[in-house]
């Protein structure tokens, strides 16, 4: 939560860019002084904005708000660097949604250790060439997820998120191996 905080300053008091015949007026100075009090955790906020906006430097409470406006679900069980780091990579995972690559630097991001994607059955591995059809089969779209995360987590867990990040018409198949 954010409010005052004792000893911050402001730059620009606004009691010293009142006219001069307030600048003499005790009260006018002191009700001034209040609101400087108040205000300056707006102005250092307002003045430290970039900083707000990078993962890399962000407070832990403002990565949720973050991730909100990428669209990003943020799961309680990812730790704050694991957070920073999701959001730091959120540009580049949009851009490979949907492939297969993409779906498995997700997953190292969100659970860690080792993680393997395969096609079987018709899904776009990478980017296609101009006039590449990708390939299929009778079955449709399927992918193979196997995955050895960095800390023991519910394979129902991994399910949904690979059922979430997936496009929605290729079929899956999870396998968690714990450590």
């Amino acid at each position: 939560m954010r409010g005052t905080v004792p000893g911050l300053g402001i730059p620009y008091p606004i009691g010293g860019l009142l006219p001069a015949v307030y600048q003499e007026d005790f009260f006018a100075q002191r009700f001034t002084a209040g609101l400087d009090e108040v205000l300056a955790p707006v102005v250092s906020t307002l003045d430290c904005l970039d900083a707000y906006l990078d993962p890399a430097l962000a407070p832990a409470d403002f990565l949720d708000w973050l991730a909100g406006w990428l669209g990003l679900d943020l799961a309680e069980h990812l730790t704050p660097q694991r957070r920073r780091a999701l959001l730091a990579r959120a540009c580049d995972l949009y851009r490979a949604r949907g492939t297969a690559p993409g779906l498995r630097e997700h997953l190292e991001l969100v659970f860690g250790g080792r993680v393997e994607v395969t096609d079987t059955g018709g899904v776009v591995i990478g980017p296609l060439r101009p006039g590449q059809v990708p390939g299929g089969s009778a079955a449709g779209p399927a992918l193979r997820v196997r995955i050895a995360p960095a800390v023991a987590v519910s394979p129902l867990l991994v399910e949904e998120f690979v059922a979430r990040v997936k496009p929605a018409h290729v079929t899956h198949v999870v396998e968690v191996l714990q450590a």
